[in-house]
């Protein structure tokens, strides 16, 4: 088999946009591994509005937002295989996958794109008491049986999380004929966006239960129905607040997990908090030469976001390419948070290496109102903005310049915090 400068893992949003933007830096010879049987990921079962806003500005469904970018890796000839399981990924870059035509192969890359996506957390990760009859589903298996396969999961719906995917899922179901009686939230708060709450719940008269979760689950062979309780501020079910809903399906939109056992099986540095690779401006890896965009380095909100980022991992690594795969060594500014802030992306940002501007991404850890958002090179702000509403279910993004950080040569690191505003 021939040999490739540029092996993509994954052939979804994240890797087609990576291998666009690598082949318009002026790479060619790059290559696409997909392990199902066509491009496009998950947008393929979004058969809901919402997409491109951002990226194409207009409103498209998740397969058309795909078909664009496959449309350009066709134009562009960029090759992929499809039904190709990458099995391995090594520390010094050695991809083994494999496929029914060429069997079980190596590729030697000079760099690699990890694209991989995320998945969804099971019911075994959720400690629910209770048998184990058939009718519970993650939200993304009701959506592929729904959407692609042309099965209905069930009539009588319970969802537990309010995840964007859930919340989809109840307005899906509901369109479908079936009777969606509650949405159920561990947490305080929504984990989905704003406009999900309004569109999929509130527009069909679903109710949405915060700080409540399953405490039971009924029947052997199938779900009869689920028990909730309201919990305390330990997440700990209050004895008394017990209600009974009967139902034959209940659907788990309990958030989501970056696909990262290649990653870890290379020895890629991996944040606990993200579950994703920890990465630098350039979305580099700890194994220089491997680099990281999309669900798989963090979960994104926006498919839009998944794009730009994984945009950028392309350019960035085919410029690594074409600077002979030298590790260069630039002072680099460790990023830290606090105050709510949960994580950033990146986690290390080197002023020398970083073009004209830094990305910065996070997520906080509560919903906060009337905050500013602040980030300081050592101990001088060089960026503030004020923000009415932060929640944890919608991915904040500041764009610094970054003469803003050489200016400040003696700053040993940055922080990113919330402040009075």
């Amino acid at each position: 088999m021939r040999e490739y400068e540029l092996v993509i893992i994954g052939g979804g949003p994240a890797g087609l946009a990576a291998a666009v933007a690598a082949h318009e830096a002026g790479l060619r010879d790059i290559l696409i591994l997909e392990r199902d049987n066509e491009l496009g990921g998950i947008l393929n079962q979004c058969i809901h509005n919402g997409f491109g806003l951002h990226t194409f500005k207009e409103e498209l469904t998740g397969p058309e937002y795909a078909g664009r970018f496959i449309e350009q890796v066709k134009k562009l000839e960029i090759p992929y295989k499809l039904n190709t399981m990458v099995l391995d990924l090594a520390a010094d870059k050695t991809v083994t996958a494999m496929n029914r035509e060429d069997g079980l192969f190596q590729l030697h890359p000079k760099a690699v794109i990890l694209a991989m996506g995320c998945r969804e957390r099971p019911r075994g990760a959720l400690n629910i008491p209770g048998y184990r009859p058939a009718g519970i589903f993650t939200a993304g298996t009701a959506q592929r049986l729904v959407n692609m396969e042309g099965y209905m999961p069930g009539r009588k719906v319970v969802i537990l999380g309010s995840g964007d995917i859930g919340l989809i899922m109840a307005r899906r179901m509901t369109f479908e004929g079936a009777k969606v009686q509650v949405v159920a939230e561990l947490m305080p708060y929504s984990g989905g966006l704003k406009r999900n709450i309004v569109q999929c719940l509130d527009d069909y008269g679903i109710p949405l239960k915060l700080s409540h979760t399953v405490v039971d689950i009924q029947g052997k062979k199938r779900v009869e129905g689920i028990t909730l309780a309201q919990v305390d501020e330990k997440n700990r079910p209050i004895p008394g607040t017990e209600e009974h809903y009967e139902c034959d399906t209940l659907l788990l939109s309990c958030g989501l997990i970056p696909e990262n056992e290649l990653s870890r099986s290379a020895g890629v540095e991996l944040n606990p908090i993200t579950n994703g690779p920890t990465v630098n401006e350039s979305l580099e890896t700890s194994i220089p030469g491997v680099f990281a965009a999309g669900n798989v380095l963090h979960v994104h909100d926006l498919v839009d976001y998944v794009s730009e980022e994984a945009g950028a991992a392309g350019r960035h690594a085919a410029d690594y390419i074409a600077a002979g795969c030298k590790e260069e060594t630039h002072k680099s500014l460790p990023v830290k948070c606090e105050n709510g802030v949960r994580y950033t992306v990146p986690v290390a940002i080197r002023p020398d290496a970083a073009g004209d501007t830094v990305t910065l991404r996070f997520r906080v850890g509560n919903v906060y109102k009337n905050k500013k958002v602040a980030v300081y090179a050592g101990d001088t702000c060089i960026f503030s903005r004020k923000r009415p509403v932060l929640a944890p279910g919608e991915m904040e993004t500041v764009i610094l310049k970054t003469s803003l950080l050489t200016d400040h040569p003696e700053a040993e690191g940055i922080t990113v915090t919330l402040e009075e505003a």
